[in-house]
């Protein structure tokens, strides 16, 4: 446990480097034609990469938009248990989605205009998806990329100590399913209420939800604002969050080598199409160079493998792979 005496290179030697790749799995790189020795595309191929994809990034914005009135009225629509349990489920899933797309505007990456980008990304999906359509999240985010787990990270806690004992990833598990996690997010903003100087953030966050509640009232459902948004945010988007941001960073360390401090795990159908799409799965390239677009992500990544920058040693096969090791086997 970290102490206010702890420096944070303790805390880091500490904590961290459970998981990192094992000896020899990470060749010296020294760059190629087309990166630089850090993994950083040259400059002629970077410029390519950063173009920012309007059209592309519209429309991923507004068929994302569509998707719950699409999920909820499929379910309201044939009014089978089945289809319930499949909405459910899709609405978690769904907030993975729709948030890819606040993280990309977070990074400026959007929109190229940076009043469209910010209004959409932050002010809008920001403010309906659990947020107060505020800029703290970017802020945040920004030290992340800076220094993976450095005295700024933000999710230090989050990822330090991996693996963890099978009995502790069960308590982690069992918080996020029951809806313990989801309360303790949503929490602050009804304290809020009563504390001045936080006031004014916790009614721009609740107001977002009384507009989505709104909608739920307008088409003669307001019971399903309960049932296929606030439960799903709370219960099963709290796992899949947890464990896409498990999949990320756990373990690793700080290091200026990228490979070092973000996992590489191989994306198949569900992982590039439903849990993780347009991209934001190539975490690794992601934080090689933060400032390319998550369409262009899969680009980098397949340049980063052929050059070298990426090895299979490296990589896990597959997410249910990385997930049976993120718990010790010999508690």
């Amino acid at each position: 446990m970290m102490t206010p005496k702890m420096s944070h290179d303790e805390a880091v030697a500490r904590f961290t480097g459970g998981m990192l790749p094992a000896e020899g799995a990470i060749s010296e790189f020294t760059g190629s034609d087309r990166l630089r020795p850090d993994g950083r595309p040259k400059p002629e191929l970077r410029a390519e990469l950063r173009k920012i994809p309007n059209a592309v990034n519209a429309f991923h914005t507004v068929f994302n938009l569509a998707l719950p009135f699409i999920y909820i009225g499929t379910a309201v629509a044939v009014d089978h248990p089945v289809t319930w349990v499949l909405a459910f489920l899709a609405m978690a899933v769904y907030f993975q989605r729709i948030l890819t797309l606040h993280h990309e505007a977070a990074h400026r990456l959007l929109f190229s205009k940076k009043a469209v980008n910010d209004w959409v990304g932050e002010k809008l999906i920001g403010w309906l998806v659990f947020g107060d359509g505020g800029n703290g999240y970017r802020l945040a985010h920004t030290q992340h990329h800076r220094d993976e787990f450095g005295d700024k990270e933000p999710d230090f806690l989050l990822y330090a100590n991996y693996p963890i004992s099978m009995a502790s990833m069960r308590r982690k598990m069992l918080r996020d399913i029951s809806g313990v996690s989801g309360y303790k997010n949503l929490k602050p903003a009804f304290v809020g209420l009563f504390k001045p100087g936080r006031r004014q953030r916790a009614i721009r966050y609740l107001s977002g939800q009384l507009a989505v509640f709104g909608i739920f009232f307008a088409f003669g459902q307001p019971w399903l604002y309960l049932f296929l948004w606030l439960l799903p945010w709370a219960t099963m988007y709290r796992v899949f969050n947890r464990l896409r941001a498990l999949a990320e960073h756990a373990g690793m360390t700080r290091s200026d080598d990228r490979r070092l401090t973000s996992h590489n795990i191989h994306q198949g159908f569900l992982a590039k199409y439903v849990f993780l799409p347009q991209g934001i799965g190539y975490h690794l390239a992601h934080h090689v160079d933060s400032g390319i677009p998550m369409v262009n992500l899969a680009k980098l990544h397949r340049i980063l493998e052929e050059d070298g920058y990426i090895t299979e040693s490296m990589t896990y096969p597959g997410y249910w792979n990385f997930i049976g090791k993120l718990w010790r086997r010999d508690d």
